[in-house]
């Protein structure tokens, strides 16, 4: 997996902070957040170190985007957890951070001929309209994940729920492009 191996790009989790907030108080307190209802019905909060994004929700949910990996998902929601309580909103303790969609790249370092694959992965699974998107769309049973399949070799995981299944939904683009002989 050396040769190729993914960068996750963005980890989208969402969690429950409180039974609700004031997004009002939230957007006065908070340095940067914006929150204009008739726009969005969430306050957006972004923060540099690890670098994310909030979407805050008047229901006490959390979704936050734009994570570099898991980790820092974690880290910044406990940040961001401190902070509430920090301005005297009180935060559920230790609450559970779901992981909805990882966003990973990869690169198999070599040109592919995406007719050639489409034929060759059959209709079920893919989508290519080379007219409409310039990528190969297959949508993987297990592990459930899209891979968008360039010509360049550039591969786009979507949907993993963790880094590992984006390194699988690679392996088995890797593993069946190869069964073809179109590596």
């Amino acid at each position: 997996m050396s040769e190729s191996s993914i960068k996750i790009e963005n980890v989208v989790a969402s969690t429950k902070l409180a039974e609700e907030f004031d997004l009002i108080v939230i957007e006065s307190e908070f340095e940067g957040a914006e929150y204009n209802k008739q726009k969005f019905p969430g306050l957006v909060y972004r923060v540099s170190d690890p670098k994310a994004a909030f979407l805050v929700f008047t229901s006490g949910k959390v979704v936050c985007t734009g994570a570099k990996n898991v980790n820092d998902v974690h880290t910044v929601i406990g940040n961001m957890a401190k902070k509430l309580n920090g301005i005297g909103i009180p935060t559920i303790e230790n609450p559970q951070i779901t992981v909805q969609n990882i966003v990973a790249s990869a690169d198999l370092h070599t040109i592919l001929n995406l007719n050639a694959i489409a034929i060759g992965l059959g209709l079920e699974n893919i989508e290519y309209e080379p007219e409409q998107f310039p990528g190969l769309v297959y949508r993987i049973d297990v592990p459930k994940v899209v891979v968008l399949i360039f010509s360049s070799g550039k591969l786009v995981v979507t949907g993993g729920k963790s880094p590992e299944d984006c390194e699988r939904g690679v392996e088995v683009v890797r593993q069946q492009l190869d069964n073809m002989g179109l590596l």
